[in-house]
């Protein structure tokens, strides 16, 4: 694909970030170039980004649930990235539409001490290099109307990130297992979504060894004090105005957050 196709299809995501109006899929515009055109148009937006002064934060992980690879055709996770501007502090409230198409899931977030820049990283390397586990909440959204999405319209679509939530009680890796940690999300204090971790290809840090070996494999690294959303513990629930959603991860606490009743 040419670099004027790429410039344009990643346009096409910006427009409808920035008017509130979902667009059509693009994968039928990236199936020439697959997987790797579609990181192309998520990177030329990421320099867009950068270049508009928004601050790269870490990183989230998609598509950890073996149901949602297979239903996408799919047999590895997607990542896409984390700016400052997409945190949301523990209990506040968010303007309904401030994310496209919202919806809310679970997750362990990781804290990295140290950067993670050695080649082909080990899970030794990752739990030294981790500081602290967080319970989160992702606002997920997307750019393409319906959320009638591939692995190429999510990719290039950042990964269909909006928001995030962390916890504010910080937990030591050896203080919690986190692949039999149980997790109950509430909208207005009703079970709306349980889990655990082992939903996470099988252990949230597998999901975060997954991406540090994907950027070691391209010659980056992970940074010391970069977050790390690590996948969805359970299913994602689509958000209403006026909602109010708690997280609750065993051994790791709470996260809330609400939206307002109007955009």
């Amino acid at each position: 694909m040419s670099d004027e196709q790429l410039q344009l299809i990643a346009a096409q995501l910006r427009q409808a970030e920035m008017t509130g109006v979902a667009c059509k899929p693009v994968r039928e515009q990236l199936e020439s170039g697959g997987i790797d055109a579609a990181y192309q148009v998520q990177q030329i937006n990421v320099k867009h980004w950068k270049e508009q002064g928004r601050r790269a934060v870490g990183y989230k992980i998609g598509l950890t649930s073996a149901s949602v690879q297979k239903q996408l055709g799919v047999d590895q996770p997607d990542f896409g990235g984390l700016y400052a501007d997409m945190a949301v502090a523990d209990g506040d409230e968010v303007s309904f539409g401030q994310v496209l198409q919202p919806k809310v899931e679970a997750e362990v977030a990781l804290v990295l001490a140290q950067d993670l820049s050695m080649s082909s990283p080990t899970m030794a390397d990752l739990i030294r290099a981790t500081a602290f586990v967080l319970p989160a909440i992702e606002i997920v959204g997307s750019r393409i109307e319906n959320w009638d999405i591939s692995i190429l319209d999510t990719i290039a679509d950042n990964a269909s990130s909006g928001m995030y939530v962390l916890g504010n009680m910080p937990t030591q890796l050896q203080d919690v297992d986190l692949r039999l940690c149980g997790m109950v999300m509430e909208r207005n204090g009703e079970p709306v979504s349980v889990g655990a971790g082992q939903a996470c290809l099988g252990h949230p840090l597998n999901a975060a060894l997954w991406v540090a070996r994907t950027f070691a494999a391209r010659g980056q690294g992970l940074c010391a004090g970069d977050t790390i959303l690590t996948g969805a513990l359970g299913p994602m629930v689509t958000v209403n105005p006026g909602d109010r959603f708690e997280a609750n991860i065993a051994g790791l606490g709470s996260v809330r957050v609400g939206f307002s009743k109007e955009a």
